[in-house]
Parts: structure tokens; C-alpha cells; sequence
């Protein structure tokens, strides 16, 4: 007998989830807010552990056509000092997979490829899902798995866990950005007075930038690129230039928020959580796109191992909560005790550490954090 899945929200991992249950034979319906869903996000740097994910769904090959391999990561001061340098070809080689720099459309594009039309039920506002998979004004027939992959804001989660941590605002914002600029070939970071600024190269040569900083929640400002460029005037080249070459309707700002807790459970009888639903995380590790990969991966290997839902939820959330709330949490203090520190005094002394410390350092942070491996998923038709 076929089994059925209904998954709440297209996002990548949810469309990753959605695209292995089908892959292993089960018939999938995929519900999503958004009119547009390749219309969604700017950029996304793939890790090394979201690529064995990909590699594990089958993409391996047609991700690296999306992907610009990078020659080189790197981290300054604001000035433009040298804080640290790594070369891309040992990153590669020790972690086993490069960097990649993604456009977020082309990664959804990509995956909603793999799906038949009849999957996809767009701009359809979620208020209720049942276990059996029932979603108000939709006609979607029974499912035996309901996967909440709809965000921090989680309808799913608010039916599901009542008792759940909620969303808490950090104190930042970010603005996310593609420009035209195409002679860059390293991913960037650099380090002000409480705030950050990154660059990665794109495959078809344009630039993904984002800016992170302190901001009230939910401001606003009439002109976002206008009001960056006069934040980031002073701040080293190309920056400036990547602000100003940007068309100001193409620069994206929201409230950088995250569970303010840790959730007992990914999964209560046949409904289980992915991604930012279960366990959004800030943005100082790179990991938020890249776990809810993983988390898919490991759904969908423990949905073709086990023939009861239930028992396969079991043993997806003892592999996933572990390592995703550790993760989230050391991506919390990456932030704060990384580019959020605005004290001259802190400053100064986390500039002189990262200086002072050796690429392998780095090397082995980049390890605990991407070295994964994916399980094998039995019946995958690629």
C-alpha cells in the first residue's frame, strides 16, 4: 500500500523532504503560504554537511552546477585588516566537500523540478492541520505523516506543542542582497562594533552580500540600502561599492528571531517538525538552511527503514534534536561573543584572538559543525 505524507511549507527543507518521500515511492502533497516559491530569499552558502544531504537525495551533480565552489573564505576588521584566511582547496580537502554559494531560488527551483505539479497545493494560508493531514479549503486525501517544515512561526508546531519555547526577537536585524558586482571569488566576513558584514560569490558570477547589526524590532526605514550605505561608508572596500551597486528594492531586511528554548520532541505520533520549525537558530554558524537539509535526509532514511510512522519519528528525532539544538546554540554565542560585541575593549581582544589563532582552528571548528554523515536511504529512486 502507497503511503502519504502531507508536508506543511516549501521552503528547502521541506521541499527536500517532500522530494526523498517521493523518491522512495510515497505519494506527497506539499502545502505553502507563498504564491511564488521560487521567488523566495536572496542567497545560501551549502556547507559541506548540506551537500552530503543533497548527495543522499540524489543531487550531488546538479548541485554543484548551481554552486560556486569558493576559492578562498576570509575574515577582517572593518578597516580592512586581515583577521584570518583560509584556503578553499583545504577546506575542501579536509572536510571533504568545498563551500558552496547558492541562489536561493535556483536550490528551490532545483527541487520543486523533482516534484509532479499535482504535489503542490501555493498561496494557500495554513490555520489548521489535522493528523490525518487535513489542511482547511484543501480536498488533500488521508496522510499517514504530517511534516510542520513552516518556520519559526510554525502552525504546526502551535497545534502540536502548546507548551512549546516561542520565537524571541535577538536584538538584530539582517538585509540580504544579489548585486551585479562579479570580479569577487572568496566568501567574506567582517567585524565591526556590533555588527557584521558578508560576501559570497555566487556560480553565475553576481555577489550574495548580507549585513547583520542592532535594530528595534519590526523598524523600518524608508530607503533599507540607503540607510546601510550611510552605516557602512566608512567600512573597507568592496562594501561600500557592493551597497551602492545593489538596486534598492532588491535589498531584503527582517528581524533575525529564534526558539527561545528547546523543545522536548521533533515528533508526536505521526507529526513531526523540520527546519526552522523545530529548531530555528541565528545565523553566526550558516547552519539554519543547512540543518533543516540534513533533517530531511534523515526523515526520509528513517521513513523507508521503518514501516510504522511512528517508530520512524521515534528515531528521527533522537538523531536530529541532539545535534540540532547544539547547533543552535553554539550558533547563538558565535553571534554574541563574535560580531555582536560592541565594547571597544572586546573588540580589540576578539580581533587580536582571531588573528593570533591558527587555520586549523578554524579547520576544526568547520568540522564540528559540517562533519556529517548522511544514512543511506534504502529504495531511493533517483
Amino acid at each position: 500500500m502507497v503511503r502519504s505524507a502531507t508536508v506543511i511549507g516549501a521552503g528547502i527543507g521541506g521541499l527536500a523532504a517532500a522530494v526523498g518521500l517521493h523518491r522512495i515511492g510515497w505519494r506527497v502533497a506539499v502545502v505553502e503560504q507563498a504564491a511564488e516559491i521560487d521567488a523566495i530569499g536572496a542567497g545560501i552558502t551549502l556547507w559541506p554537511n548540506a551537500l552530503r544531504a543533497l548527495e543522499a537525495l540524489g543531487f550531488g551533480e546538479r548541485v554543484r552546477e548551481l554552486g560556486k565552489p569558493q576559492e578562498s573564505a576570509g575574515m577582517r576588521s572593518s578597516d580592512g585588516r586581515w583577521l584570518s584566511r583560509l584556503d578553499g582547496a583545504e577546506i575542501e580537502r579536509e572536510l571533504g566537500r568545498p563551500m558552496l554559494g547558492v541562489h536561493r531560488a535556483q536550490l528551490h527551483r532545483m527541487l520543486l523540478d523533482e516534484l509532479p505539479a499535482v504535489c503542490l497545493h501555493t498561496g494557500v494560508h495554513v490555520t489548521a492541520v489535522g493528523r490525518d493531514g487535513a489542511v482547511p479549503g484543501l480536498d488533500l486525501p488521508p496522510a499517514d505523516l504530517v511534516v510542520g517544515a513552516d518556520g519559526i512561526n510554525s502552525q504546526v508546531r502551535a497545534r502540536y506543542w502548546p507548551d512549546a519555547p516561542r520565537p524571541r526577537y535577538t536584538g538584530f536585524a539582517a538585509w540580504r542582497a544579489i548585486c551585479e558586482r562579479r570580479d569577487l571569488t572568496e566568501i567574506g566576513v567582517s567585524w565591526g562594533r556590533g555588527r557584521e558584514f558578508g560576501i559570497v560569490p555566487l556560480v553565475d558570477g553576481r555577489t550574495y552580500w548580507y549585513v547583520a547589526m542592532p535594530a528595534p524590532e519590526g523598524a523600518r526605514n524608508p530607503d533599507e540600502r540607503a540607510y546601510l550605505r550611510e552605516q557602512f561608508a566608512s567600512w573597507h572596500s568592496p562594501i561600500p561599492e557592493l551597497i551602492d551597486g545593489t538596486p534598492a528594492e532588491a535589498v531584503l531586511r527582517n528581524d533575525i528571531r529564534h526558539l527561545g528554548g528547546r523543545l522536548k520532541s521533533y515528533a508526536t505520533g505521526n507529526v513531526a517538525l523540520l527546519g526552522d520549525a523545530a529548531h530555528a537558530m541565528t545565523p553566526h554558524l550558516g547552519q539554519g538552511g543547512c540543518q533543516a537539509l540534513e533533517d530531511a535526509v534523515v526523515l526520509v532514511a528513517a521513513c523507508a527503514r521503518f514501516d510504522d510512522v511512528a517508530e520512524a519519528l521515534t528515531h528521527y528525532d533522537a538523531e536530529r534534536r541532539p545535534r540540532t539544538q547544539q547547533i543552535a546554540r553554539a550558533s547563538y554565542w558565535a553571534g554574541r561573543f563574535g560580531p555582536f560585541l560592541a565594547n571597544p575593549v572586546a573588540v580589540a581582544l576578539r580581533d587580536t584572538a582571531a588573528r593570533l589563532a591558527p587555520s586549523s582552528a578554524a579547520i576544526k571548528t568547520f568540522m564540528r559543525v559540517s562533519g556529517w554523515t548522511p544514512p543511506q536511504i534504502e529504495g531511493l529512486d533517483s
